[in-house]
């Protein structure tokens, strides 16, 4: 643009010139050996500008033949460079999409025209080469080579640690990692490989400085920084619960201001607070997490919390249903210390209306214990067991297709940070809805619940109050069919909708992960391909 306006401005005042000088006509007198030449002031402007443009073109044709050996050359080494290109271009889709016949090809090309220490990139299709026609032991020595070379040195160690991935070489992988991120600390790959890596050992110290580093250099988003770092302090909080409770319970605060929706901090923050015998903050912390989102393990925790009789925890657990009053995790709780205070009309009326809203398996399991401790009738607790079979799991800890019974801050099968979520994964299977449905069936025959309790010894006699007795309709000698959430023959009448369970909040915790990998439920996952680098 700079010359354009030049040259219009040259342009003008040459115009302009000619222009003043058309207007003040004169001649020209010059003398030279003895001959006089005489001409007017316009052509002698004409010839001095023609003599300069003609200068001007004797030495631009100079400096054409002149150059002409170098420009010849230098336009064939363009064409051949811009071949090679083409060539080393080729061969990395060749790379790409598996082919490894025309990378070859085109490699060989490519070195024909390019040469190597001038072009990085012919490594890396070297190194990929190899890896696609299975010369790993070659491609790893390639990309050690690339290593050395501080122009290739971050391209060389990825290379080296997709390749230590692949083959399961996980304290490799972490070495090249950790070497990058020494080199190159700006490189996001070798960043977090190194965070969970560093996680995974207990280094929390490290790995939260690491993460600080990365949100100078990375410009990382706020928000993804204060998730990732409240995970690394949860983390620590558990690890350090048991022999430091109060820094324990510091970690697990500022977990919380990054992260309040983070339950892990909240669990392991009230039971540092429990250890320091703060029973009203450690209520407090479950309560703002419960506010939030209703979770099992926080209720659990919750209706737990300091102890005390049956009737305490109930209290605490109807505590919790004022909070959430239409979440199922608060009418399951009820209902579970109702049965822990024998309470059994609470607990039966606050079950079925937890299995109203949500179909999961506890509810149903906690049907079949209350009916255990009120009549123990086995006919009607297999009955709700046959409804459990028949309904999906609760949620649980679930990261990479594998559940837990506790959160970790990392995955054990990929060791992704931040992986677990609270979600239901395991569904019935087909055989035990098939169980579930012939031991319903066979439920069906039984005789109505007011006619068992007629039928009783004589050795135990138990008077019968007339208000407890239910005038029903007689009943016809088909049974109606049986659905998710069918009530057995008894005065309770059946819910409308289908009902479903998963593991009630009350069972033991298993050490580690509660699903063997060879569950037909459970999705396997694959292992990760890293000898590509796209």
């Amino acid at each position: 643009m700079i010359r354009i306006l030049v040259f219009i401005a040259l342009v003008l005042a040459v115009g302009y010139g000619f222009s003043w000088l058309a207007d003040r006509p004169g001649d020209l007198f010059i003398i030279w050996q003895g001959q006089r030449i005489e001409m007017t002031l316009m052509t002698a402007a004409v010839l001095v500008a023609a003599l300069i443009a003609s200068v001007m073109l004797v030495g631009w044709l100079i400096r054409v033949v002149w150059t002409s050996p170098h420009s010849v050359t230098r336009y064939f080494r363009a064409r051949k460079r811009d071949r090679g290109y083409q060539a080393l271009s080729t061969g990395l889709i060749a790379v790409g999409s598996g082919d490894a016949p025309l990378a070859r090809r085109m490699l060989d090309r490519t070195k024909g025209l390019i040469r190597a220490d001038s072009e990085p990139l012919i490594h890396l299709l070297e190194a990929q080469a190899l890896l696609i026609e299975g010369k790993t032991e070659e491609a790893r020595k390639k990309f050690e080579a690339m290593a050395e070379d501080p122009e290739t040195r971050e391209l060389g160690l990825r290379g080296l640690y997709l390749e230590a991935q692949r083959l399961g070489a996980h304290e490799a992988a972490r070495h090249y990692a950790e070497k990058a991120v020494e080199k190159a600390p700006h490189l996001p790959w070798a960043a977090e490989a190194t965070l969970e890596y560093r996680t995974q050992a207990g280094r929390f110290d490290d790995a939260i400085r690491l993460l600080e580093t990365q949100r100078v250099l990375n410009g990382m988003d706020r928000k993804t920084h204060d998730r990732k770092k409240a995970v690394l302090l949860a983390g620590r909080a558990l690890s350090r619960l048991d022999g430091d409770p109060k820094g324990a319970r510091e970690d697990a605060v500022h977990a919380l201001k990054l992260s309040p929706d983070l339950v892990a901090a909240s669990l392991v923050a009230a039971k540092a607070y429990l250890r320091e015998d703060n029973q009203r903050k450690a209520l407090g912390v479950l309560e703002q997490a419960w506010k939030l989102a209703p979770h099992a393990q926080v209720a659990s925790a919750y209706v737990e919390a300091g102890g005390g009789s049956a009737a305490d925890k109930l209290r605490r657990a109807q505590r919790l249903e004022g909070m959430q009053s239409h979440a199922y995790e608060s009418l399951y709780a009820v209902a579970a210390a109702a049965l822990g205070a024998r309470e059994f009309a609470l607990a039966r009326a606050k079950a079925e209306a937890a299995a109203r809203i949500d179909d999961r398996e506890s509810a149903f399991l906690l049907m079949a214990d209350i009916e255990e401790a009120e009549t123990g009738d086995q006919g009607r607790v297999r009955h709700w067991l046959a409804q459990a079979l028949r309904a999906p799991r609760d949620p649980e800890w679930v990261a990479d297709g594998q559940a837990s019974d506790v959160w970790l801050p990392l995955s054990p099968v990929s060791g992704k940070l931040d992986a677990f979520e609270w979600k239901s994964l395991h569904r019935a299977r087909p055989d035990a809805i098939e169980d579930g449905n012939r031991a319903a069936d066979a439920f069906s025959q039984l005789p109505d619940r007011s006619e068992t309790t007629t039928r009783m010894p004589e050795a135990e006699t138990v008077p019968v109050k007339e208000t407890e007795v239910v005038v029903a309709a007689p009943v016809e000698a088909a049974p109606a069919p049986v659905s998710p959430i069918v009530q057995p023959p008894a005065p309770v009448q059946p819910h409308a909708a289908p009902r479903k369970p998963s593991l009630p909040a009350e069972e033991p915790v298993q050490p580690f992960f509660g699903r063997p990998p060879d569950d037909p439920g459970v999705k396997q996952p694959k292992a990760a391909d890293g000898a590509r680098l796209f």
